[in-house]
């Protein structure tokens, strides 16, 4: 049957039956809705909650058909009393044959009771299954260690802890960082979502400033000496792709993307095959039972789709599940006005800069846009270049504060890009990722030294660096880039040689 009640929020006719505990929080819930909302009960306004407006209530037996309003699109039954609970659900059905009926299962209903509940509602809340599954989940199978060893973690740490996202964080980092903190405060540990760098990508700053998200910015390293304890959130290592010492002891580490060198930390949940971090920490809420508020169940729900574009890309079941928990406490129609923030001045000059300086080689793009001011238009650049016809890899980098920044993009191919840009660039740098999303930085040492006068010049090195090296390992992961756009054969001798030395 098509479900045609709670999800719906329009002018709906609801009638609640009974005044049970059940259904108190619910009346509450029901009232903020549009529409007309009936109790029928043996409970006047004070048991309801005297905060409560909008709600007729009238004191009758659950039951009693002559007490019920004469349309109902929803009916709710919700006594503590099973035996009552299957009288009203049955007459509930007598009077309104189409309406969509939810009845609450007593904890003591015996065989008999709940068959008669189950014959006539659409819908059921069983006290007893709902204790037991929470119970599994608490207590049974790998999700619930997991759960118990963060909380363990967490209990070890005496003080406050920085929770940090990579530099420059995306949606995904953010919501992560912040659900992290939800679950220390959880223990009773203060948390700060930090990260190091700007929030420079439009939607990203849509994001905290539409949901008033609270974060920390750090200028140094000295900056997390106050803290007692460390987590990583969306990337794995400290000192790679982050401010900390390379040295910094970690005391909790959730990533999503697949580790380069070994990870060490009182904690790790590192899952490759999930979307994104945000999945693993909706997770870790709905397991320990904490409900989300709408601004941070709406990042999160935010972070999955955009590290999983849309559920298009390396997406799983527990992604799904992620999303599905998520929209029952999210704002969807703030999530409208981040996704549609205006494209900035800075995204609209890197993007014509990397289409007129596209270096193609067989459906592989790479383009240097120089100089940049945001790198995060580096990312939404690569992403629109992957829509140009026959490109099914796009790399596009500049540079900035004496490093290089490099995004990826790929689709439609049996090349991991991730993989591809950790072999060609980290002996000079650091690189990670996805098989269709990556990324890198470069530290151009010496070469960021120039004068302004030979900017030209040190646009010119850095291509031949960035372009040789990626071109070079590509050649080396398929053969579909032996042939060059003009259909004539290249070969490359990287110019790294001399660089290296």
């Amino acid at each position: 049957m098509k479900w045609r009640g709670l999800g719906y929020h329009g002018m709906q006719r609801r009638l609640v039956l009974g005044c049970g505990s059940p259904v108190r929080g619910t009346i509450e819930r029901l009232a903020e809705w549009p529409g007309e909302l009936t109790v029928v009960g043996e409970c006047d306004r004070d048991t309801l909650g005297t905060g409560i407006g909008g709600v007729t209530v009238t004191q009758a037996a659950p039951d009693d058909v002559e007490a019920y309003p004469p349309r109902a699109d929803i009916v709710f039954v919700g006594s503590d009393d099973d035996a009552t609970n299957a009288a009203a659900a049955a007459a509930a059905r007598s009077a309104y044959p189409n309406a969509e009926l939810v009845a609450y299962v007593g904890v003591d209903a015996d065989s008999a009771t709940r068959e008669r509940i189950e014959s006539v509602a659409d819908r059921i809340v069983d006290a007893k299954r709902a204790l037991h599954d929470r119970f599994r989940d608490l207590t049974i199978g790998l999700g619930a260690n997991r759960l118990h060893r963060l909380f363990t973690a967490l209990r070890r740490i005496d003080g406050r802890l920085a929770v940090v996202m990579h530099d420059n964080p995306d949606p995904d980092a953010i919501a992560s960082a912040l659900a992290l903190a939800r679950i220390a405060a959880t223990v009773g540990v203060d948390a700060d979502s930090c990260y190091f760098g700007d929030i420079s990508h439009q939607e990203n700053r849509a994001l905290v400033n539409l949901l008033g998200l609270d974060l920390v910015e750090l200028d140094h390293e000295d900056d997390v000496t106050t803290y007692d304890g460390i987590a990583l959130v969306d990337h794995s290592r400290p000192g790679v792709n982050d401010g900390l010492p390379p040295e910094t002891d970690v005391d909790i580490v959730v990533d999503h993307h697949p580790p380069r060198a070994p990870v060490e930390a009182n904690f790790v949940d590192l899952r490759r095959d999930v979307g994104s971090t945000s999945t693993l920490l909706a997770e870790y809420l709905r397991r320990a039972g904490i409900t989300p508020e709408e601004s941070l169940a709406t990042a999160l729900l935010f972070g999955i789709r955009i590290d999983t574009n849309d559920f298009s890309r390396e997406v799983s079941a527990v992604d799904f599940e992620a999303a599905a928990w998520l929209l029952e406490h999210a704002d969807l129609s703030l999530l409208d006005q981040v996704e549609s923030p205006s494209m900035t001045s800075a995204v609209v000059e890197t993007l014509a800069r990397a289409i007129r300086n596209r270096d193609v080689r067989g459906d592989a793009l790479a383009s240097n846009v120089g100089a940049i001011t945001d790198r995060d238009a580096l990312a939404q650049a690569s992403d629109r270049l992957l829509n140009m016809e026959g490109v099914r890899i796009a790399v596009v980098y500049g540079f900035k504060d004496g490093t290089v920044y490099v995004s990826g993009r790929a689709r439609g191919t049996d090349v991991d890009l991730g993989e591809t840009l950790r072999d060609a660039l980290d002996a000079i740098g650091s690189a990670g990722g996805h098989a269709d999303m990556a990324g890198a930085q470069i530290p151009l040492g010496i070469l960021g030294e120039a004068e302004e006068e030979s900017v030209a010049e040190l646009t010119e090195i850095v291509t031949e660096v960035i372009a040789g090296r990626l071109f070079e390992t590509l050649e080396d992961a398929t053969t579909l880039l032996d042939v060059g756009v003009d259909g004539t054969e290249w070969t490359y001798e990287s110019p790294f040689e001399s660089l290296e030395e």
